[in-house]
Formats: structure tokens, C-alpha cells, sequence
């Protein structure tokens, strides 16, 4: 289980290293095969080790796409699928395109999310944390749900 935030740079090539607590995991379970795709909804990528990535494509694949909702998030899911070997370093590759559509510069977040990481640009993610924090958590319909079946 991934979990906790990690403050992290890409170098010049657009490679950053995971963090030494999820390598070893990482190559026991997957041989650090990952893949690196655009999150569809937030401004971020998502990183998957390749056993949780061949289960979320499976379940993209079953999924009739003549909704467009349906449809889009297909395409830019596996569309922008990279596969990528952790190097010996722990160091993953990011696409130029990707870093510029997740709008990705030199400090990143990586966010642990259980079964995959999201990888942020760090200012964007503080500031979304922030606002998060500022507006008290205000409750809309769809997030009392959730809440409603948290213990925290």
C-alpha cells in the first residue's frame, strides 16, 4: 500500500526517483515495470506499478464507450499510457507531453493512493491542499457521501 506525500525533483530528461521506502516493494511485486498515464481528472499523471495498471486497463476495455464521458476518459487513459522500467536508481521516465499537460516543472509531489501514486507539480499540489483546508472542508452532495462512510 502506497501512501504519504514525497517532495521530489525531475532531473533534466524528466525522470524523478522513487522514493528508497517503495522500491523494494515495487520490484517485488511488479520488477519495477510501471506505467505513466494523465490522470482524465485532476491536473496530475498517475503511476501505476503494471499488475494494477492491467487491472484498471481490463476494466477500461469492458467499458462500452459510446457514452463520450465513457469514451474520452479512454482515450487519454491508455492513449497517454507510458510503460517505463525503474532503473537501478529507482528512477521512472515522464514524457514531455505529459509533464506539460500536468503542468509538471522541477519540484513534484509524489502522493501515495494505496495501489498507485499521483504525481503532482508541488506547487499546484500545496495549493489545492491549501484551499482545501481554507474552505473548511465545506461539504457539497457528492463529497457528504463519502464522509458520511469515513471513520476517521
Amino acid at each position: 500500500m502506497y501512501q504519504g506525500v514525497s517532495s521530489l525533483n525531475l532531473d533534466d530528461k524528466g525522470r524523478f526517483a522513487i522514493p528508497a521506502k517503495y522500491r523494494e516493494s515495487l520490484l517485488a511485486s511488479c520488477g519495477g515495470q510501471m506505467v505513466v498515464t494523465l490522470n482524465p481528472f485532476q491536473k496530475c499523471l498517475l503511476v501505476y506499478p503494471e499488475p494494477e495498471w492491467q487491472r484498471v486497463y481490463a476494466d477500461l476495455s469492458g467499458m462500452r464507450n459510446s457514452r463520450p464521458q465513457i469514451a474520452q476518459t479512454q482515450r487519454l487513459l491508455m492513449g497517454y499510457a507510458h510503460d517505463y522500467q525503474m532503473t537501478a536508481q529507482g528512477r521512472i521516465q515522464v514524457p514531455l507531453k505529459l509533464r506539460e499537460l500536468a503542468g509538471l516543472d522541477k519540484q513534484v509531489a509524489l502522493v501515495g493512493q494505496g495501489k498507485k501514486f499521483e504525481l503532482w507539480d508541488e506547487a499546484s499540489w500545496d495549493a489545492m491542499t491549501l484551499n482545501w483546508l481554507k474552505a473548511g472542508r465545506e461539504q457539497d452532495d457528492d463529497s457528504a457521501e463519502v464522509f458520511d462512510a469515513l471513520t476517521l
